[in-house]
């Protein structure tokens, strides 16, 4: 068959590698100038490796990508490390990172500690029927099995963060499979997540695949033969196509799908994410990677500094943090300038740094995507297929 697919992520480009495996003719077509989706990098003219937009890892559990790492000739470029991911609470940070941090933690009493360890470990060891807990919300299960006091001070906080005023509708199977995958060390390429997709990129070429970069569909049209695709590099006629973009991108492109079908397509709900990365003189934060605050307490989701996970050698010295938030699309966060969001960021810096001054500060990149996190109700819904 002829197949055409739309966006070169990681899962356009690994769509892409199996079908041409198995002699199929695949096409595929990127607005952008670089692979890699929302994995993508980009590059201070300092630095040696390119950075993410949106920062990223691996767990060592996640199997499938790993294979196709191996597959691709990659492996050698993968590796694991410890880091130290922390919850913010009454002014100072706190390592959660194992079962004895999660026990010395004070916010919560001890035996709600102890109760939440055994269900951590329950849903991590014991079960793989995601099934039955798609049908609850993540909201509802936690609380009745962890307690109100880790509900409220571990779970609510994540819920929140990730899925704004969403938190409430969705599904455990969600939950679960976050606390299923993790592993105590994070996985990274050399050269970061941009070259991996350059690699697999370049895996499917070998195979036969074309990649069209700066070249973004403008049309789908159905025919008894197949589809026409319309892009800005002209027409073709294929048999099947393959979206991984937005469901609005689908909207957009292809209007004369069924009515039923678009109905449900415009259900589907998302949080878009907003990250300023900056690159400081200095280190922040001592050691600690991943740092969560409560929803509303910083005026962002995450602090994230890079370069205590990844060593500040390889981007020219500076240290690098993230500033990421999960929103919707419409929050005012998607319409400020990188300037007025520096000014609602760095007073938080000094919270967690009292040491931090403006000063510090040698330059900042701001990334915004509409489309991140798609949200997973505690219900099942038809599918359609074309």
């Amino acid at each position: 068959m002829k197949i055409a697919i739309v966006g070169a992520g990681v899962a356009g480009l690994t769509a892409a590698y199996d079908l041409a495996h198995v002699g199929h003719e695949v096409h595929v077509y990127e607005a952008a100038a670089y692979a890699g989706g929302l994995a993508s990098g980009f590059r201070d003219p300092r630095w040696q490796w390119p950075l993410e937009r949106f920062y990223h890892h691996i767990f060592e559990t996640d199997h499938d990508i790993i294979r196709l790492t191996e597959a691709i000739g990659f492996s050698d470029k993968l590796f694991f490390r410890s880091q130290v991911t922390a919850q913010w609470w009454q002014g100072r940070s706190y390592d959660l990172n194992g079962p004895r941090q999660v026990l010395q933690f004070p916010a919560i009493p001890f035996v709600d500690r102890v109760r939440f360890g055994a269900v951590i470990a329950y849903l991590k060891y014991a079960t793989n029927d995601w099934q039955r807990l798609e049908r609850v919300t993540a909201a509802a299960w936690t609380r009745r099995w962890m307690g109100e006091a880790s509900y409220r001070t571990l779970i609510r906080p994540l819920l929140e963060g990730k899925f704004g005023p969403y938190a409430d509708e969705v599904n455990m199977a969600w939950l679960w499979s976050r606390f299923k995958a993790r592993s105590f060390k994070l996985g990274y390429y050399q050269g970061g997540f941009q070259a991996f997709a350059d690699a697999l990129l370049t895996a499917g070429e070998r195979r036969g695949v074309r990649v069209a970069l700066n070249t973004a569909v403008q049309a789908l049209e159905q025919h008894e033969q197949g589809w026409q695709i319309k892009s800005t590099a002209g027409e073709r006629c294929v048999d099947a196509v393959i979206m991984t973009g937005a469901p609005s991108l689908l909207q957009r492109l292809v209007p004369q799908l069924p009515a039923s079908y678009l109905g449900n397509l415009s259900k589907l709900r998302s949080m878009g994410a907003v990250v300023l990365t900056i690159a400081l003189k200095q280190q922040l934060l001592q050691n600690t990677y991943w740092l969560m605050p409560p929803k509303g307490e910083f005026p962002f989701l995450a602090l994230v500094e890079h370069t205590n996970f990844i060593a500040p050698q390889h981007y020219g010295g500076d240290h690098l943090i993230y500033c990421g938030d999960y929103l919707e699309a419409d929050h005012e966060y998607f319409q400020l300038s990188k300037d007025e969001l520096l000014d609602r960021f760095l007073p938080a810096l000094k919270r967690v740094n009292p040491r931090f001054e403006r000063s510090w500060v040698r330059d900042s990149w701001l990334h915004r995507e509409a489309y991140a996190q798609p949200i997973a109700p505690a219900t099942i819904r038809a599918t359609y297929r074309l």
